[in-house]
């Protein structure tokens, strides 16, 4: 499976994901054309230029906003204009960000990888300030620049076909840094909790070499790997560039190429009965159980005593994210009890994304392969439901085009 390997000796953050990606090969028109699916491009412009950082070539992705509209410049040649115009700086909450990708015209794919990338940072900031994530203000990381890195690297992810994300050690950094709420020690504080589970130092500087941004992607979609896999064959590698000029190079290092995606790590299902709860609770805690790590959640209607109905709340989680997990379910149901069962094992199949174009547009199809087979074809149920509507079909018809299509294509 496609498969990237995150090395950030010098930290991470979205823009250096993002010119790491176009070094990867992802075109910068493709960049282009799929942000301005947002329908915020009025609010922004991008500039991404070839950069040297201690002898190493990256691209360097700066998102500017701008209060008036300001034309195109002719004395930068290394610089390549994706995007212009804007008019000031926005603050928006979860609820805001989440309607602008779910109005956008993204695929169901990008719009996953985006949220799931901003829900766990609101969960992250709502936590440090004892606020619901919902009514989290998320001052820099909601504004227009990181709403354009996370979406971006949302885009790059998907063009690139990359089923699995592994990463070391993160270098965060040292000293303070200066946030909306004033000087903050590096990591910010939902820096330090959107990294934990993962292995992290500081060296090279006394500054912020991990953003809440970088770390977001890493704890939404990320596996700890103290080294690249064993069985992981490298095929490219991309440079991106970060804003500082360090001792050290100032750049996010990004292995692309294939591999199992298999790791060696321990995973434990959390089961508990509840039937006192009231049941629209459960979609909530859903969220918080995924942006939390949880692989899979479901519920399991049963019998109890008195032959009372309940609900049999199941959670599968790897040990980093188990105690998180945990704590949720505590603070959101009314449990007083969870049974662990460890997983001896799990076998997975290879899954990738695949676009296939059927009578009334374009349709990703989630195909598994297992021993070298495709084992099953799935159309993505977001996006067949938005060409039935947009063309008052049956949202089957437009799945089994999807599916008949997909399966001569893949023969």
């Amino acid at each position: 499976m496609k498969t990237l390997y995150l090395d950030c000796a010098s930290g991470i953050s979205g823009n250096m994901f993002l010119g790491a990606c176009l070094q990867l090969g992802v075109p910068e028109k493709h960049l282009k054309s799929e942000l301005e699916k947002l329908n915020i491009s009025q609010e922004y412009q991008i500039e991404i230029s070839d950069v040297s950082k201690c002898g190493i070539g990256a691209a360097y992705v700066e998102v500017k906003l701008l209060r008036d509209f300001e034309p195109e410049p002719i004395d930068k040649p290394n610089i390549r204009r994706i995007s212009r115009l804007t008019h000031g700086h926005k603050h928006r909450t979860m609820a805001d960000i989440k309607k602008i990708i779910d109005r956008s015209d993204l695929s169901s794919t990008v719009k996953n990888y985006a949220l799931s990338i901003f829900s766990v940072i609101a969960a992250a900031e709502g936590k440090v300030h004892r606020r619901p994530p919902e009514e989290v203000g998320f001052h820099e990381v909601g504004a227009v620049d990181s709403i354009v890195d996370i979406v971006g690297c949302a885009i790059c992810l998907d063009y690139l076909e990359v089923q699995k994300i592994f990463v070391g050690r993160v270098n965060v950094g040292s000293g303070f840094v200066k946030c909306a709420h004033g000087l903050m020690p590096v990591p910010a504080p939902a820096t330090a909790e959107l990294l934990q589970g993962f292995k992290t130092y500081s060296f090279g500087a006394e500054k912020e070499l991990t953003t809440p941004t970088g770390a977001a992607i890493i704890k939404a979609l990320a596996e700890f790997s103290s080294d690249l896999p064993e069985d992981f064959a490298s095929e490219k590698i991309g440079y991106g560039a970060g804003t500082l000029d360090l001792p050290i190079p100032n750049v996010l290092r990004i292995y692309l190429g294939e591999s199992s995606g298999k790791v060696d790590r321990k995973l434990f299902k959390l089961e508990t009965n509840i039937d006192d709860m009231n049941p629209q609770i459960y979609g909530w805690l859903y969220e918080k159980l995924f942006a939390a790590g949880a692989l899979d959640v479901w519920i399991t209607n049963i019998l109890m005593k008195k032959n009372r109905p309940a609900q049999m709340l199941s959670v599968l989680a790897d040990s980093e994210h188990q105690a998180d997990c945990e704590k949720i379910i505590f603070e959101e149901t009314t449990t007083i009890g969870i049974r662990v069962i460890e997983i001896s094992s799990r076998a997975e199949a290879v899954r990738k994304m695949a676009k296939v174009q059927t009578a009334w547009g374009e349709v990703q199809c989630k195909v598994s392969a297992y021993d070298g087979k495709i084992v099953s074809i799935t159309p993505e149920y977001e996006d067949c439901k938005k060409l039935a509507e947009k063309n008052n079909v049956p949202l089957k018809a437009v799945w089994q085009d999807a599916l008949t299509k997909q399966e001569a294509r893949l023969g």
